[in-house]
């Protein structure tokens, strides 16, 4: 079981990172709460990680904390809760806000995240409530912003990327962008923006 890299961070594209660790690429699954803490490329980066052995592939997952890698394993666990949509759970909200959800049976609030329907909030409400009743909230870590970009259009080209591969519909991913301010704004905050707007509604 690989359970943790160091490495150096060579390339990201939501949902994958790719980290060189002493001349191995490790590409790796993460989370848009992992990306946001990502430093700049080239630099080391750590990541907790879970490895999913499928039939087909091998599927490596990352996490900036063991908080979230802990939240993904207890999340496969639950019926019909798989790999990918355990991740676009962690991008579609914060921790502490998943807990406050299980805690205060709020199904709406996680029919919001692409790919949970109501059954499946339903589910997750009944399966984890027991498994986070000790969990306490946790001051959010603090980010690492990347550079500033000059103008909108790469940080707003990497956000819609990343919406897009977290199982946002083209027309909604759109909707969203053209909903938030990107001036002088990293693609990580555009993208923190873009998904707070889509969870409030």
């Amino acid at each position: 079981m690989i359970s943790r890299l160091k490495g150096l961070l060579l390339h990201k594209d939501p949902p994958h990172v790719l980290i060189d660790v002493q001349g191995v690429g490790y590409e790796v699954e993460a989370p848009m709460s992992t990306f946001y803490q990502l430093p700049k490329l080239g630099q080391e980066v750590i990541l907790h990680t879970h490895l999913i052995v499928r039939e087909d592939a091998h599927v490596l997952c990352g996490f900036a904390s063991e908080r979230e890698r802990k939240l993904f394993r207890s999340l496969i666990k639950v019926n019909g809760v798989g790999p990918k949509l355990a991740l676009g759970i962690l991008s579609g909200m914060s921790i502490d806000d998943f807990v406050h959800c299980v805690q205060q049976n709020d199904a709406v609030a996680l029919t919001r995240i692409p790919g949970v329907g109501k059954k499946t909030a339903e589910r997750l409400l009944i399966d984890m409530r027991d498994k986070l009743a000790d969990w306490q909230s946790e001051t959010a870590s603090q980010s690492h912003p990347g550079k500033q970009i000059s103008g909108n259009g790469g940080a707003a080209h990497e956000a819609l990327s990343a919406l897009l591969a977290l199982g946002y519909k083209p027309q909604e991913a759109s909707r969203l962008m053209q909903q938030v301010a990107t001036d002088g704004k990293t693609s990580e905050t555009i993208i923190k923006d873009a998904l707070r707007l889509a969870i409030a509604r």
